[in-house]
């Protein structure tokens, strides 16, 4: 025997007994060279099971050679992945991006492993040497078959089979080869993936935090209510001294109504970052819109934004899907994904009115009020408030800063916010749309005029029922409030002059 062969058995035999019965597995490397040039020089490749730490995958031995263009073919779909970005001298690697899909968002992170997890991929170990049975480990017929082109032009193809019973690793095969290996199975997990999991979900980019755009006007027509939900940006509320109790938007569809911050931004502002839990259509042409049900869609949200852009974003009626879960197809208008998206994050679909509104009906700051009436029970004050004289208005007003006369006569500016403070604690309980207006006087009326905005609001309050008043707002039914606020607020007006403290609470 000669002398390199024995060797080689021995250091086999060395490092199966340093390893406690492991498996040492040597392989004559044809690029590496021994002296005089041949090529005998051993390479260990694994010492833990046998065909551990094989390179499956290369460019004839080059496990760094770079991919060109890569498919992969699954039961469901054939995905072509072609090079985006060659690798550049600083040391960035390739990228890679959909060969039919150049013109969509496409998930490039994920495109990427279709190549880079192939390539160089390392053998768990060799299960079957000169295998003439592929169908035992799925090989016959593959989960997936995969093709890299190398920039070199060469081509290696590779097929992936079943798991194997520890369900950590997949048989796996090279063309060419009838060696059937197991690998990783998180490794080439995704080469069970379609083209439309490889589409990023995010139906409209959310813009950084110093391009975002101002929402103009937001509207809903929806096919379940015979009103549109329509929003404007409220211009006043960028003011110092607006208040700042709802939010930057007001309702003026069906009804004038400030809004509730917490509530309305995902209703305004939410198309942006919109999400989808999965698509339906790439490239969808006419069939797939109206299959959707999106050629006449159920829900339609138009967003008008400051920088001159408007969105339409179409919903089609809700489903449940295979999981139980209910869901809405959508797509912007014009776009050419159309997308799954939940009940939840497509809010448009159900919001209603008193959704979002702000349950507190009177929003404008004390100090922005110059003059306040209230009537009931047989009471009637008038209030006039104004900056003392010689003083400006300061940056953040106090009580100190004005003056208060009731019916023409000095009052403790204190009791006067206090009273206001009560006022503004209105809620309301519900939208009144459509309700006539009744007859007679109203039990109980505040009016108060607003330098700031230069608006004057009247609210009358009448009574509805045994336990809910109906409000009008400047002549018009708005909302219902519980009867037992507004005989608190009677009683409040009759102890304006009586030094009580006002009640709080009803």
């Amino acid at each position: 025997m000669k002398k390199q062969a024995k060797g080689i058995i021995a250091l086999s035999a060395l490092l199966a007994a340093m390893l406690g019965g492991g498996y040492a597995y040597m392989k004559l490397a044809p690029d590496d060279k021994g002296e005089g040039g041949n090529d005998s020089a051993p390479v260990l490749l694994a010492t833990q099971a046998e065909g551990e730490g094989t390179v499956l995958v290369s460019d004839n031995g080059d496990a760094k050679a770079v991919v060109k263009k890569a498919v992969v073919r699954n039961e469901n779909d054939e995905i072509k992945v072609v090079m985006d970005k060659a690798p550049d001298e600083n040391g960035s690697a390739a990228t890679y991006t959909l060969e039919d899909y150049k013109d969509l968002d496409v998930n490039t992170a994920v495109v990427g492993t279709l190549v880079n997890n192939g390539n160089g991929i390392e053998a768990q170990s060799i299960v079957a040497s000169g295998c003439d049975d592929f169908g035992k480990f799925g090989l016959d017929n593959p989960s997936a078959e995969v093709e890299f082109t190398y920039e070199s032009g060469n081509v290696v193809r590779f097929f992936i089979g079943d798991k194997t019973p520890s369900d950590s690793a997949v048989y796996f095969r090279v063309d060419g080869s009838s060696d059937v290996y197991t690998v990783s199975s998180s490794t080439v997990a995704n080469y069970s993936k379609t083209n439309k999991d490889l589409i990023e979900r995010t139906v409209l980019a959310k813009p950084a935090d110093d391009d975002y755009p101002i929402v103009n006007s937001l509207r809903v027509e929806r096919g379940d209510i015979d009103y549109d939900i329509y929003i404007e940006y409220d211009k006043e509320s960028e003011e110092a001294h607006s208040g700042g109790t709802s939010a930057s938007h007001k309702m003026i569809e069906p009804t004038e109504s400030y809004l509730s911050i917490e509530k309305s931004t995902d209703i305004t502002n939410g198309m942006f970052g919109l999400t989808a839990s999965g698509i339906y259509s790439l490239h969808c042409k006419e069939a797939d819109i109206a299959e959707a049900g999106l050629s006449d869609p159920f829900c339609k949200v138009t967003m008008s934004c400051d920088d001159g852009n408007t969105y339409v974003l179409l919903l089609s009626e809700i489903f449940t899907d295979d999981s139980g879960n209910k869901c809405s197809y959508g797509m912007l208008e014009g776009g050419k994904v159309i997308y799954i998206l939940s009940e939840d994050s497509a809010k448009w679909l159900t919001v209603k009115p008193v959704d979002i509104a702000t349950r507190l009906m009177i929003t404008s700051y004390v100090w922005n009020i110059s003059k306040l009436t209230v009537k009931g029970g047989g009471k009637n004050v008038d209030f006039t408030i104004s900056l003392k004289t010689g003083k400006e208005m300061p940056e953040n007003p106090t009580g100190d800063d004005f003056e208060v006369l009731k019916n023409g006569v000095g009052y403790d500016t204190e009791r006067y916010r206090t009273f206001y403070s009560f006022l503004v604690s209105t809620n309301a309980e519900e939208f009144a749309l459509g309700v006539p207006v009744p007859e007679g006087d109203p039990t109980a009326v505040i009016k108060y005029t607003d330098t700031f905005s230069g608006k004057e609001t009247t609210y009358e309050f009448y009574d509805d029922s045994v336990m809910r008043s109906l409000i009008v707002v400047n002549g018009e039914s708005k909302y219902y409030c519980t009867k037992s606020y507004v005989n608190t607020l009677i009683e409040n007006i009759k102890r304006i002059d009586s030094g009580e403290e006002y009640i709080k609470t009803w």
